[in-house]
């Protein structure tokens, strides 16, 4: 925050109404369209431009400076000696230096616009997502987006809101906000309007003022916007406050992977470099090659390709009605084993409908509801679908006189007493306040009920008697409230949470919310792809016993909110292996039950739209919510379903493990294929002469290769693939190297024998140490060209044998995107030793006779690949 613009801040939390007023240039009631414009311009706009994204050229940095592209830098500087500096003056060339450029700046040029482009569908995929607040304007409050909020604005906040900017608050009512992301501190905060404070004390601390990044628990407000955007506190420490993320399993894949790597370029590398050191003599031309071997190692465009298919997934899933706010959480969108969810409007239809309205007798009562809508109409704080129930069937099926009373205040509802209540005056003057609730809440607050006509002292009989009517509603699915009322309470302004007692029990009502037709398909689909589901919610035992019962949902182990802080360790294990429902959970248990699931090695998804969903979303591997969630909720998750229905998240699930999918293909052919090539190198550095392959043709076929490999995000995957989720584990990756490289070194070794002793002597004119100088420079151009086309079509045909576990091109075929570009990468490959840059790299024309060996061993290495990979899957029954 700019100096003066907290000392502008300090100014109107302490001083009157009216010079807040003057100092905003508002009024009373708030601004005009024209006046917010201006305001705009003088005071800045709602938006915090921090670094959402890393600077574009920190990414620039990160995409060309990595641990692959330093290995090939150094190698261009030690090819600027060898090649150059040290080299006799008629062999003296750059070609390798321009060469290695030209592919760094290829590399990291692609990986930096891609990157861009992930930043750029991110907010695209953000900008689908609404953050609205009740702000007063042109005379009338409207829901406008918050980053079109002004200082001066008039705002309403109620629980489930987002606090937009940093407000001097004019009006509270039991306002108890979270400050945790300003503060740290997980306990509510209460604010008041009305108190003093000090001007000493920190911004966070002062009673009357509420700043940006906090949220409403309970209560409700109206306040005054006085600082926007970068000028907030929130704005001003947002850099220091914004956590780092935790790292998905993708994340720590890679980066275990990139480690795994690195021990093999540890070990190999310098062995490579002794070996063709000690057999040619040549140290510094086999220190550039050692290095080479480290890269031809590595995957040099993995970024690139991960962040192409993350990208195109994103769009993908968005197509399926699922906005990813973090490209990374993709992955555990796909490897989620574990779906908590909240009841309401996730497994039942969320179109709450008022059945009964019910005296203490049971019979129908319109008292009863005439005195629950008067709660529902007049309370100002979140009103929920049961108070739109409610105040429909007034509307049809009651003659209502709204203008005849006037409100005279309210205690707004809390997830701890679960109820609320309103105190309205008649015109007479007479008062009473009005309460519902959950219906164990009414009864502890109830000393009397009104039962056979009369009012009488509410016994533990009479109470027994209406709970039991109460278990046989739930029993049949019908979340029950309770309705109470207190005839003129104490004096106007003392109301709170401490007069609701002594309560008359007047009745109470019954919602239906019956399940969405496509639950129980829904959850079955979820099972049959690996993911269970567990219920966690705030509601009671009987009417979410009744909802999973009808959409396939285990209720025989049910644990209550209340059981879970009498539980032992032990018991601990037992209940979250077993249990399916847990239920009367607070905020705090939900989160708590999600992180207890964490530990047992599940990957979790929360779905959840309330505010008392927000901290089980924030522990979630996965938080997701609905884009009609409140807005805490949806600040809160890494996902978005434009529409709540399990269905959307199955296809969200699927989505994300056809993602994964795909870079596991690449990342697994890749690796194998480069480690098979380096024993191959390992091998012949032994027994030839000369060095297998030059150091910038290694680069090179490394680097086309990678280029084919450009389609895979546009690849398919298989039905059975997307049937469980699936975890990125270097175990396994350094298992499929082990397997299925020296597969491939099998058949380069016969290419080795064939063009040694064979094809390269027919050319040249005899064996190596027969011919003359330029001969066996013939000789080694036929020998590199010839491993150069055998080693890329192996490598780039391997892909179609190992991207699925099925027989590959009859049984699972790659779609026309992937066939096309590894056809023309084997076609590019083919002809490269014909042209003057296959010249340059040291490659030679091979005859014809070349190509007929060539299909042959092709052929061979597939089937044997097929026959690897089919004992591979035996023993360790996945591919990828």
């Amino acid at each position: 925050m700019k100096k003066n613009q907290g000392e502008q801040v300090a100014r109107a939390a302490s001083c009157s109404y009216e010079e807040v007023l003057r100092q905003f240039h508002s009024v009373a009631g708030g601004l005009t369209t024209e006046q917010a414009e201006e305001n705009r311009d003088q005071f800045g706009k709602n938006q915090i431009v921090g670094p959402s994204h890393e600077h574009w050229l920190k990414l620039l940095g990160e995409s060309f400076i990595t641990p692959f592209t330093l290995v090939l830098i150094a190698l261009a500087v030690v090819s600027v000696f060898v090649d150059g500096i040290f080299a006799q003056p008629q062999d003296r060339s750059f070609v390798t230096v321009w060469l290695i450029s030209i592919m760094v700046f290829a590399s990291g040029l692609v990986s930096f616009v891609q990157t861009i482009r992930a930043n750029q569908a991110a907010d695209q995929l953000k900008k689908m997502i609404h953050v609205t607040a009740a702000v007063s304007r042109d005379g009338r409050y409207q829901e406008i987006p918050t980053e079109d909020i002004v200082c001066g604005d008039f705002v309403k906040l109620a629980a489930g809101d987002m606090i937009p900017a940093d407000m001097r608050l004019l009006q509270t009512k039991d306002l108890f906000l979270s400050q945790a992301a300003l503060t740290g501190e997980s306990y509510p905060v209460e604010k008041d309007a009305t108190s003093a404070t000090e001007s000493n004390i920190a911004m966070t601390e002062r009673s009357n003022l509420v700043l940006m990044g906090s949220n409403v628990l309970s209560g409700t407000a109206e306040g005054i916007v006085i600082a926007t955007g970068e000028d907030t506190v929130f704005g001003s420490i947002a850099h220091t406050l914004n956590e780092k993320p935790k790292q998905t399993s993708f994340e720590l894949g890679i980066k275990e992977t990139s480690l795994l790597l690195i021990r093999f370029m540890v070990i190999m590398a310098p062995i490579v470099i002794v070996i063709n050191g000690l057999t040619k003599g040549n140290w510094l031309e086999a220190i550039l090659f050692g290095l080479s071997v480290a890269v031809g190692l590595t995957p040099e465009m993995l970024p690139m390709i991960v962040t192409t298919n993350l990208v195109r997934g994103a769009r993908v899933m968005a197509k399926k009605e699922t906005i990813i706010k973090n490209l990374s959480a993709i992955q555990n969108f796909g490897a989620m084993d574990l779906l908590c969810t909240d009841k309401t409007g996730t497994l039942t239809q969320d179109k709450i409908v008022l059945e009964y309205h019910l005296d203490c007798n049971g019979n129908e009562s319109n008292r009863v509801l005439r005195h629950a809508y008067m709660n529902s109409y007049y309370q100002t704080g979140l009103k929920n679908l049961m108070d739109i129930a409610i105040i429909q069937a007034a509307d049809t099926q009651l003659t209502l006189h709204p203008e005849n009373y006037r409100k005279v205040d309210e205690v707004p509802f809390d997830f701890d007493r679960r109820r609320m209540s309103v105190v309205i005056a008649d015109q007479s003057g007479k008062t009473q306040m009005i309460t519902k609730g959950a219906i164990e809440e009414m009864l502890s607050v109830s000393s009397f009920v009104d039962f056979d006509g009369q009012v009488t002292t509410l016994t533990p009989t009479l109470a027994g008697h209406i709970m039991q009517e109460v278990e046989k509603l739930n029993q049949q699915g019908f979340r029950v409230l309770g309705v109470a009322q207190k005839t003129n309470p104490p004096e106007v302004g003392a109301f709170s949470t401490g007069d609701e007692t002594e309560m008359v029990l007047i009745g109470y009502l019954a919602f239906l919310d019956p399940p969405k037709e496509t639950a129980k398909a829904a959850i079955s689909t979820l099972h049959a792809h690996g993911v269970d589901v567990r219920v966690l919610t705030g509601d009671n035992a009987l009417v979410t016993q009744s909802v999973c019962q009808q959409v396939g949902i285990a209720t025989e182990n049910m644990v209550e909110g209340s059981q879970l802080e009498k539980l032992t360790e032990e018991e601990w294990d037992k209940i979250i292996e077993t249990t399916k429902i847990f239920v009367k959970l607070t905020p705090q248990q939900k989160a708590d039950l999600v992180q207890r699931f964490q530990k047992k090695n599940h990957t979790i998804g929360f779905l959840g739209d309330g505010i008392n969903d927000a901290p089980a979303l924030k522990v979630a591997d996965v938080g997701i919510s609905v884009d009609t969630a409140v807005d805490i909720a949806k600040e809160s998750a890494n996902v978005i379903l434009l529409e709540k229905d399990l269905m959307v998240l199955e296809r969200g699930i699927l989505a994300g493990r056809e993602v994964f999918g795909n870079i596991m293909k690449y990342v697994k052919a890749t690796l194998s294929s480069n480690f098979g090539n380096i024993l191959s190198v390992l091998v012949a550095s032994i027994f030839l002469p000369f060095l297998p392959m030059l150091p910038l043709q290694l680069l090179f076929l490394n680097f086309m290769y990678d280029l084919s490999c450009l389609a895979m995000p546009w690849d398919r995957v298989d039905q059975e693939y997307l049937a469980s989720p699936k975890k990125w584990t270097t175990q396994d990756m350094g298992r499929f190297m082990v397997w299925f490289g020296p597969t491939s070194s099998i058949f380069d070794l016969v290419t080795f024998y064939l063009l040694y002793t064979w094809l390269c002597p027919l050319v040249a004119g005899g064996s190596y140490f027969q011919l003359s100088a330029t001969q066996q420079v013939v000789f080694i151009a036929v020998f590199h060209a010839g491993w150069f086309v055998e080693s890329f079509w192996t490598q780039s045909l391997v892909i179609h044998a190992l991207r699925s576990p099925k027989l590959p091109f009859i049984q699972s075929r790659a779609t026309w995107p992937v066939i096309v570009a590894t056809s023309l990468g084997v076609f590019c490959g083919s002809i490269l030793p014909m042209t003057s840059l296959g010249s340059s790299l040291g490659l030679m024309h091979l005859p014809t006779i070349f190509w007929s060996c060539l299909l042959g061993i092709v052929c061979a290495y597939l089937c044997l690949v097929t026959l690897v990979k089919n004992m591979y899957l035996k023993r360790y029954h996945q591919l990828y």
